[in-house]
């Protein structure tokens, strides 16, 4: 019988647009003959909608909530329901299930769908789905935090100073004074939650420091300065897999890293439909075995330290004058699933889609595992009016 996948994709991100892309890449790629595609678009105003002309993508392009082959839907939270719902019922018959979620990949990129919150409404609703859960989400996507974690488990990572839009506002050239006392230029400044590039920028001096804050500080509240490598290699190298079975795929070097890669350049230079594969890049990285085995060792301990599932990519910075690795960051959900790595690995994009949902499916099955309640008798204890402490 077929499985219902739902593909949740869009959302209220600045990586909207990106989210569409690796969503109908992932939805043209899962094996009819095993699945029924749910598409479950999230619009900018972070409304949910189903219905097939959602796989299209110039319909997409122009996306039309009126449309009558569209329907305003929302997953029910209660535990077990696993339904997908219309959001307007009928006058007396209330809300309509639309179909029964077997499984959920989320191909969703950026606040409010890869950074937790869309895992947690997974979680509560007890929907077996493939990314990362709420923990490893919510750290992957914030740099600070996700930087301050790696750093605890010894994971090697570039220096850096972070503050906040207040701390700023409060007192810029303090910020800056800092700033300056802690990192040499050039220095990388980037939105704390934020990815595809979007409102980072490299700041040779003062100048350029405040201006590149001010832009990223439009994006976030939060923000993080970096210091910059002078003579850099970026190697990426995804991972796939659960718990104590996870898989590093081939490494790869994205060749126009030169100052860094914008929004553009990962996604517009080949049209958008092309998503990360029109990237150029060399697939494997012409790198030596010790540094790829180091690279694919670290990726592995990344995906491990943030008890990651699902596939995701891990982005390495090397100085190749000092012959140092640093940890950049982790994508937990990866634009296009990286699947062109794992094309280079054996694993057809169909294949791909398919361990997606095994690894859903066994993480949701060690979830239920646990036990989740407990009779503490307190409330037997209780009388009218009484007070307890913990």
């Amino acid at each position: 019988m077929k499985r219902n996948l739902a593909v949740v994709f869009g959302g209220k991100s600045v990586e909207h647009d990106v989210s569409i892309i690796t969503g109908l890449q992932l939805m043209d790629n899962a094996d009819p003959g095993k699945y029924n595609v749910v598409p479950v678009y999230i619009s900018r105003e972070g409304k949910w909608f189903t219905g097939p002309r959602l796989r299209d993508v110039k319909f997409m392009r122009n996306f039309d909530p009126k449309d009558k082959t569209v329907k305003e839907v929302y997953i029910s939270p209660a535990a077990g329901a696993h339904r997908l719902m219309e959001a307007a019922g009928g006058r007396f018959s209330g809300p309509k299930e639309v179909c029964r979620i077997d499984v959920a990949i989320p191909a969703m990129h950026g606040m409010h769908g890869e950074d937790g919150t869309l895992q947690g409404l997974f979680e509560l609703a007890n929907i077996p789905y493939s990314s990362p859960g709420v923990l490893g989400s919510a750290v992957g996507m914030d740099k600070i935090v996700m930087k301050a974690v790696f750093r605890g488990c010894g994971l090697p990572v570039l220096d850096d100073v972070h503050f906040s839009r207040s701390e700023w506002k409060a007192g810029r050239e303090k910020v800056v004074a800092r700033v300056e006392a802690a990192l040499e230029y050039p220095v990388f400044v980037k939105p704390a939650n934020l990815g595809s590039s979007i409102g980072i920028g490299k700041a040779a001096d003062r100048d350029a420091l405040i201006g590149a804050v001010e832009v990223a500080l439009h994006y976030d509240r939060r923000v993080l300065v970096e210091t910059g490598v002078q003579d850099i290699m970026e190697i990426n190298c995804s991972c796939l897999g659960f718990d104590d079975d996870v898989r590093a795929s081939v490494c790869e070097q994205p060749v126009n890293w030169e100052e860094f890669l914008t929004f553009e350049d990962k996604y517009l230079r080949a049209g958008k439909s092309a998503g990360m594969k029109s990237m150029e890049r060399r697939i494997p990285a012409p790198i030596d075995d010790s540094l790829r085995d180091e690279i694919q060792g670290l990726a592995v301990k990344v995906f491990q330290t943030l008890d990651c599932k699902g596939v995701v990519r891990i982005d390495f910075i090397v100085d190749k004058a000092a012959g140092r690795t640093y940890v950049n960051e982790i994508n937990t959900i990866p634009g296009s699933f990286s699947y062109y790595l794992w094309e280079a690995a054996g694993v057809p994009f169909a294949e791909l889609v398919e361990r997606l949902d095994a690894i859903a499916c066994r993480a949701h099955a060690e979830k239920n595992l646990n036990s989740y309640a407990f009779d503490s008798g307190v409330l037997k204890k209780m009388t009218n009016g009484a007070k307890t402490g913990k």
